[in-house]
């Protein structure tokens, strides 16, 4: 069974388990949504609407709300020394089509329980009193250098400029 749907200005062909991606949606991932304009659902027999089918929705789960590429939008009007940068992102919805559902039907999929995170496997507890000492450095005396601060700043020498003749000009000729 497959239906075609309209969302956003855009009309997509959907059947049920499909992944689609369409312009952005309400809802927070895992939440179910429902898309009300059915134009077409197909299988056995095709029942066209006029425009729309009454009492068809098609019931999704969404997966991710994201944003896609960047897009530069660069205008440039040649020999007036004007240029105009834009850059945009669209947003989008990244959905799992659960149902296809008619005659005023209420959807009957729950979404899907999130996995949770593995709880981290705390590392045993020491005596507290030989770690002290381990784990702190010593103290460095008022003004000396560490090896990484003299790795970055090397000693800096003056360079001499070499004399160049000047070129073309109106100068005095020899």
């Amino acid at each position: 069974m497959f239906a075609v749907i309209r969302t956003g200005g855009k009309q997509y062909r959907v059947a049920a388990e499909d992944v689609i991606k369409v312009d952005k949606v309400k809802g927070s991932p895992g939440e179910i949504v429902q898309f009300g304009e059915v134009l077409v659902v197909g299988g056995d027999s095709v029942t066209l609407g006029e425009p729309t089918i009454a009492g068809a929705s098609v019931a999704a789960e969404v997966l991710e709300q994201g944003r896609g590429p960047k897009i530069i939008a660069f205008k440039k009007r040649r020999r007036k020394n004007s240029r105009r940068k834009r850059g945009h992102r669209q947003e989008f919805t990244l959905i799992r089509v659960t149902e296809i559902l008619t005659d005023g039907a209420k959807p009957t999929k729950t979404a899907r329980p999130k996995p949770e995170p593995k709880p981290v496997a705390a590392a045993p507890a020491a005596p507290e009193e030989a770690e002290p000492a381990e784990t702190k450095a010593p103290k460095r005396k008022a003004g000396t250098k560490t090896q990484a601060k003299a790795a970055k700043k090397p000693s800096k020498t003056p360079a001499k400029k070499a004399d160049k003749p000047k070129s073309g000009g109106k100068g005095k000729k020899k």
